[in-house]
This record gives C-alpha cells, structure tokens and sequence, in this order.
C-alpha cells in the first residue's frame, strides 16, 4: 500500500482531534504503557532491513507469550533481540 501511496489512515479523523484528545489517546494507547517519556532522546531513524527467514527453537511458553500480544508478534521477537545485540555491543545499532 505504501508504495502505491495508499494508507488506512483517517487523517481527517486526525487532524479534528483536540490537542487534549490527542493527548488522552496516546495515554491509554497500550503500545505506549512501558515506553519512558523520554524515548526519542535516544531514538535514531534507520531503513528497515531485510529479513532473512530462519529456523530456530524456542521454548513454547516463550513463543506463546509473544503471540498473544497478537499481529506483529514476530517484529516484536525481532525488537527483543535487536535491543539486547545493541546492549552487548555498546549501544550500536547494528
């Protein structure tokens, strides 16, 4: 869809939220619940890169855990462990 330049966004539905509304909105958006205030201070934009298919075994409870947080369990599989390289080599990105 992006690279027709289509989204599922309703921007007008966006740009008519109060600066309050949108507020509240991010607040009790459960995504956001563990993420510290002050995030983007470390944040740095980067493309995404290709993923590369792999066979792995992984305690089931583990797995079970991440696909009950639903859609997008794999990416969030990928994010955990992208943190935890990073952590290892000194804060790089990759």
């Amino acid at each position: 869809m992006a690279a027709r330049g289509e989204s599922r966004t309703n921007l007008a539905q966006i740009d008519a939220l109060t600066e309050e509304a949108l507020e509240r909105a991010i607040a009790e958006d459960p995504d956001w619940r563990d993420v510290p205030r002050d995030w983007h201070r470390s944040a740095e934009a980067a493309m995404p890169r290709p993923k590369v298919p792999v066979s792995i075994r992984l305690d089931a409870d583990l797995v079970d855990f991440f696909r009950r947080q639903g859609r997008g369990w794999q990416t969030k599989v990928n994010a955990v462990l992208r943190a935890y390289a990073n952590a290892r080599q000194g804060g790089k990105s990759g």
